[in-house]
């Protein structure tokens, strides 16, 4: 739909974009996300938003994003922006470059994984293994290799190619699985494509590899982009922020970061909450795993996890972010910003500049479960009696949550969280002032 008829019709059906299977109608969450004329950024505000030669006037696109989310005819290429891919401070010409070298790049990748296993690329996937833990072939009692006409000779000797070898199959079991209720996902031409990014990803990012869960990262990508090197670089960005919380080696799980954060911001706004929660054994927080790894996704319908997630990019927006990306730095968190760029930054982001607050772990995800625990406090005090209770209480808010209600109250506990710890450090001064009189 044009800008000008959304303008119009700003309460238009979203069904049309995001069809939902016949029979599984009664089994998805309710979508609860509208798209809004005046609120919702609009194709026709997003096109009126670049100058003549390309410049975004990104402040003015995220305060429309706060507001009422992104229009899905142009979700996809917002979130480049958004997630760091392009500067909105280039040209036309310079993102072209750049969305050309990018693709030109993900084809080598695809041709170097083809080379090793040609079925990538070819429209189907593979859901059994094809290789065994020591780099045999299994491909003799693999029908879907012995489909597509190809095998492995000999031995995988080589460690890397052996470790992306072994966890191909798992990504299709993913794959089949993930969001089957979008009539997308019907097609095997789309699985596949969802397969391939993943599996290439998994070969790129050889450190961390695919975790399960990657798949539903990824999905909305394979979703709204329609060139497959433009979603794997959508989802690549997004993995940048996100890669930690998958790392599964040295015997911890990488999310464990960010619970710990979540602990400390209970204890702190919350402490009769928090004492509950330990007394039943849910120190740490373990029982918020699954919201922090896939980002809600399970929470929300496919529509308002979207929505949700433009909104905690856009509060979290930082204009050094594609510079910091492009660098590979690793030695600065990117907010040194200056009077112009702050008013470039997101709501979430502008609190955190201005108050120097340098944890990375403390991303508004984590404010955001933080919000959700502090609307069920009165039950979970109430009626929690061990952490399966917790786990019961916490699923009941399942396609019952409003996006943009979930992420203001995530920022009014930043503030709180902040205050306090600020409080904190103020009566710590005091303190140590005293002591060096008495000393």
């Amino acid at each position: 739909m044009s800008g000008i008829l959304f303008h119009k019709y700003g309460g238009e059906d979203l069904d049309s974009y995001y069809p939902i299977r016949p029979e599984c109608q009664a089994d998805v969450p309710k979508v609860r996300f509208k798209a809004r004329a005046g609120k919702t950024l609009s194709a026709r505000r997003w096109h009126a938003a670049f100058s003549e030669d390309g410049h975004l006037d990104i402040a003015k696109v995220l305060r429309r994003i706060q507001r009422g989310g992104i229009h899905p005819s142009i979700k996809g290429l917002v979130w480049e922006f958004l997630l760091g891919c392009y500067d909105p401070n280039s040209t036309f010409e310079e993102r072209n470059q750049i969305r050309q070298q990018r693709r030109q790049q993900y084809a080598a990748w695809k041709t170097e994984c083809q080379n090793i296993v040609p079925i990538i690329g070819s429209g189907k996937f593979i859901t059994a293994a094809i290789v065994t833990d020591d780099g045999q072939s299994l491909q003799d009692s693999n029908r879907d290799s012995l489909d597509q006409g190809w095998h492995v000779d000999g031995t995988i000797s080589d460690k890397k190619v052996l470790q992306w070898m072994l966890g191909l199959h798992q990504i299709g079991l993913d794959v089949v699985r993930t969001d089957r209720s979008l009539v997308f996902y019907e097609s095997e031409t789309n699985q596949a494509k969802l397969w391939d990014v993943l599996a290439i990803y998994s070969w790129v990012d050889n450190d961390i590899g695919y975790v399960q869960g990657m798949n539903d990262i990824c999905s909305p990508m394979i979703v709204l982009l329609e060139n497959e090197a433009d979603a794997f670089w959508c989802f690549e960005h997004t993995m940048r922020r996100l890669r930690e919380n998958f790392r599964t080696n040295t015997g911890m799980i990488g999310v464990q970061s960010q619970l710990s954060t979540l602990s400390q911001i209970i204890r702190t706004i919350d402490p009769k909450l928090h004492q509950h929660l330990e007394d039943l054994d849910g120190g740490e927080y373990l029982f918020a795993f699954r919201m922090l790894m896939v980002l809600f996704r399970r929470e929300f319908s496919f529509v308002d996890a979207l929505y949700l997630w433009e909104l905690m990019w856009a509060m979290e927006y930082n204009p050094n972010i594609f510079s910091l990306y492009e660098s590979n730095s690793s030695t600065s968190d990117g907010r040194q910003v200056n009077d112009k760029q702050l008013k470039q930054c997101g709501k979430f982001e502008r609190k955190n500049v201005k108050t120097g607050q340098p944890d990375k772990t403390s991303a508004l995800s984590v404010f955001l479960v933080a919000s959700v625990l502090e609307t069920k406090n009165k039950k979970l005090l109430r009626e929690a009696k061990g952490l399966d209770d917790v786990v019961k209480i916490l699923a009941d808010i399942t396609g019952n949550l409003d996006a943009k209600k979930a992420c203001n109250e995530a920022l009014k506990i930043q503030k709180k969280y902040l205050s306090k710890r600020l409080d904190l450090l103020r009566f710590l001064c005091v303190l140590m002032d005293i002591r060096s009189l008495l000393l």
